[in-house]
């Protein structure tokens, strides 16, 4: 009986050192796994990294090219706390503060003035690049609602 056992042993043994390498050489490598992109530093979408082009504006102070940077807030933007403080808020509220006037929109025949504004960049991880007047009321109402991203123009 114990030469019985011995042997079952040896046998089992040979086979498994037999089938070990043979496993191994069928068997492909394990895929990779598919990187996720990380949270950005203002949580699931990413982080909001904005240039923001001014014209005509009647404010010098107001013309010109700013960065402005959230979480932390920071940047060549003149009001950077607060302008990322109000994207959030939209955010938050489910709002697109970039997406154009849709085109069969009944807007307002007022002129706002000549201001233009460029935005361009990342904002909660999504690219952006939208153009700013203030050709007519909705073209004004637009811009009003990303102040203080954009400047006050009267």
């Amino acid at each position: 009986m114990l030469r019985r056992l011995a042997l079952t042993a040896v046998v089992s043994l040979a086979v498994l050192s037999a089938a070990a390498p043979a496993a191994t050489a069928v068997s492909r490598p394990l895929p990779l796994p598919i990187p996720l992109p990380l949270p950005g530093p203002e949580g699931e979408d990413g982080p909001t990294r904005l240039t923001i082009t001014v014209s005509d504006s009647g404010d010098p102070a107001a013309e010109g090219t700013f960065e402005l940077r959230c979480a932390p807030a920071g940047g060549t933007h003149p009001a950077a706390g607060r302008a990322c403080e109000r994207l959030e808020e939209l955010a938050d509220e489910g709002e697109d503060p970039f997406a154009p006037v849709p085109p069969d929109a009944l807007c307002t025949l007022q002129h706002g003035g000549p201001a233009t504004a460029r935005i361009t960049g990342t904002w909660n991880g999504r690219s952006i690049d939208a153009v700013f007047d203030r050709t007519n009321g909705c073209e004004i109402s637009r811009w009003n609602d990303l102040r203080p991203v954009l400047p006050n123009v009267r």
